[in-house]
């Protein structure tokens, strides 16, 4: 093809097809007008189309409108091939190929510039599916291509008005049925779920972004769990974390059928049940929170003829029931633990044996493992024994209950009373060894009616009495696996260097102190092997005490079981190896139980925007941020808050509520000296 100046051409650019004139040649390049401005630019000669050859005695134009073409746009438009044209002109030519001058003529009533330019154009638009354009030249398609590409046009179409369909329903932020949905919007949903969830980071597609940015959703996790929560797809209060995990899928059928048949047949005589030691005569008294429904512990004083006295620590025995590696024991495994969540308990074992058979239940006759420890007068263990046993607790107390008995001491049940006595020398003496005590108020968020509410737990004679009894407990279950070689999953933490006594005498006692020694405590340590435990001021400590709710005291028991029933314990490669694979279910559990008290955090900070809380300066987390860690003590628990540069270790604050969006995960508090005045 040759051009040559004032010719008319057509080009496919940027803005798709277009009319052009060329203003002159030079080489392999022709400079060009295009389109109704007159637009100047360059382009190689093979991607121009001549549509009509300019009269070589006239000059050339600079403008389509302008002599010898004088086209219009309106005239263009309205002498473009309709798709009747197009068909009737495709049935004539059949399988021959030709130019537009011939096309032209078949279709058009005379053979114009106008007419060329509109039948050009009509032939590069896509919706034409009659003729291809290629080379200069209208190629008819084959009948079998006219048919997949109608095919391919009307699939097309209903994409579009499933698509249309699907963001019309995301705009609408209504409840809706995934069920009704097509495929395509169904995996975007579960690719919108994924996100909400934390489970994917995947891209979300330009297609999906363009509905979220019709819904006013920004394609981040938080904006996209509103609009979930809108279509009724997502909990208000839902746990990404929490979502497919092994704790949300609960229990399947067989496994409570299980469970159902180890509670009927609880009471009946099991392997070892003769064996096991008769305590069922002593007081015993369990101390829980009185919505606590998995018992695992409780205590008895023994005192003997000539005045000795030992303290019983009983905890449950879940392993009468469970054998290692049955179906119910590999669950628990799985899970690692009961999840405490502010809503409810998602237990390790089936609640109806876990609350039932498992648990040391008043006025029942219960199977246990039980501790028998004697003090010398400074707190020291004297004498010690763990054995299987038989109990039957007398009461079932709340702290409450049991702060009673321990301050009126009454002398018909001295008991509890005389327990505190001798565990508070216990506790005495673990500080003689370096023990820290940090005892302080622990708020904790609790989720009621779908509404949080703040539970701040005091210490107590009663707390404080069961945990030293714990954690005697599992100090003598240390010393008993170091004296016989056994392994257990001990539980350390190196020394640490601690601030120097007057740096602690001049912080406030309390909650300021106490951040000042956590501060500088080491991450404590777990293996098979023994090691000192710093914070707690002993040489070895093994968790031992809640069987029912942490599958690595079911494992102590187990090991206990066999060194003293003289089977095979597993030795340290195979103790560490099943601990290794039960460390990550643990952290997993961990977490999850981290994010949901965060996020009831948030919905309580949610209900309560507005007000002023007095707080307390801990310590710097992001100086450069103004980020400090301040203890409300009102609320009795420590947050990150925006802090006034300068602030030192002590200072009062009051803290407000800047930002908060809990389906987020935000929330940004921000503190200022208590003495500053109103906001303006």
């Amino acid at each position: 093809m040759s051009l040559q100046p004032g010719d008319l051409v057509g080009l496919i650019g940027p803005k798709g097809p277009e009319l052009a004139l060329v203003e002159s040649l030079s080489g392999s390049r022709a400079a060009l007008r295009v389109g109704w401005d007159g637009r100047a630019q360059q382009l190689p000669l093979r991607q121009l189309d001549r549509i009509a050859r300019s009269r070589g005695s006239e000059a050339p134009a600079s403008r389509l409108g302008e002599t010898p073409w004088r086209l219009v746009e309106t005239e263009l438009l309205a002498q473009r091939p309709t798709v009747r044209d197009l068909g009737a002109a495709w049935l004539l030519i059949g399988e021959a190929a030709c130019d537009l001058e011939e096309f032209v003529a078949l279709i058009a009533n005379a053979d114009t510039p106008t007419a060329r330019a509109a039948c050009w154009l009509q032939l590069q638009q896509p919706e034409q599916i009659f003729f291809r354009w290629r080379n200069g030249q209208v190629q008819p398609r084959s009948l079998r291509d006219l048919r997949q590409l109608r095919r391919e046009r009307r699939q097309a179409r209903l994409a579009d008005q499933r698509r249309e369909a699907w963001f019309a329903l995301l705009r609408a932020r209504q409840p809706l049925d995934p069920e009704a949905l097509a495929p395509l919007q169904r995996e975007q949903l579960e690719l919108l779920l994924a996100v909400a969830s934390g489970a994917s980071d995947a891209t979300i597609p330009l297609e999906l972004r363009r509905g979220l940015q019709q819904a006013q959703c920004a394609p981040e996790a938080g904006p996209i769990r509103h609009l979930l929560v809108d279509l009724g797809l997502w909990q208000l209060h839902a746990l990404p974390s929490l979502r497919r995990s092994v704790w949300e899928q609960g229990f399947s059928e067989e496994l409570l059928a299980e469970a159902e048949r180890l509670v009927a047949s609880a009471d009946q005589p099991w392997p070892g049940d003769a064996d096991r030691l008769d305590l069922s005569g002593l007081r015993t008294y369990s101390l829980d929170d009185a919505d606590t429904s998995e018992i695992d512990d409780a205590l008895s004083l023994e005192t003997s003829a000539d005045g000795r006295e030992r303290i019983w620590i009983h905890i449950a025995d879940p392993g009468r029931l469970i054998a290692a590696d049955s179906p119910l024991d590999l669950e628990a495994r799985q899970r690692g633990s009961s999840l405490y969540l502010a809503d409810r308990v998602v237990p390790m074992f089936p609640i109806r044996l876990a609350a039932g058979p498992f648990s040391l239940r008043q006025g029942r006759r219960c199977a246990a493992w039980s501790t028998a420890v004697e003090l010398d007068p400074e707190g020291a263990v004297l004498d010690a024994s763990i054995q299987r046993s038989w109990v039957r607790p007398t009461y079932r107390l709340t702290y409450g209950d049991g702060d009673e008995l321990i301050e009126l001491a009454p002398p018909q049940d001295a008991d509890l009373a005389r327990l505190h006595e001798l565990l508070q020398r216990r506790r005495r003496w673990r500080e003689r060894q370096g023990a820290l005590q940090m005892d302080q108020p622990e708020g904790r968020i609790r989720c009621r009616d779908e509404a949080a509410e703040l539970e701040v737990t005091e210490p107590s004679a009663a707390r404080a009495l069961v945990a030293e009894a714990m954690i005697l407990n599992g100090a003598v279950v240390a010393e008993h696996g170091i004296r016989h070689g056994l392994a257990l999953p001990y539980r350390g933490q190196p020394a640490s260097e601690l601030p120097p006594a007057a740096e602690l005498d001049a912080l406030p006692p309390g909650p300021v102190r106490h951040a000042a020694l956590r501060r500088c405590l080491s991450r404590g340590t777990s293996g098979v092997a023994a090691s000192p435990h710093f914070s707690l001021g002993l040489p070895a400590y093994v968790q031992a005490t809640s069987p029912i709710r942490r599958y690595g005291d079911l494992l102590v028991q187990r090991q206990l079981a066999a060194q003293g029933g003289g089977a095979v314990a597993l030795d340290g490669p195979a103790l560490s190896e099943l601990l290794s694979a039960l460390e990550t279910v643990v952290r997993e559990g961990i977490q999850i139980c981290r994010e949901d008290q965060r996020h009831w955090q948030q919905v309580w900070f949610e209900q309560h925007r507005g007000e002023r809380w007095e707080g307390l300066f801990l310590r710097w987390l992001r100086p450069q941020d103004q980020l400090g860690l301040v203890h409300l003590e009102a609320l009795a628990l420590d947050q990150a808050a925006r802090c006034p540069p300068g602030s030192d270790p002590g200072d009062g604050l009051s803290v407000m509520v800047e930002q908060v969006d809990s389906l987020s995960d935000l929330l940004r508090l921000t503190a200022r000296p208590r003495s500053a005045g109103p906001d303006r």
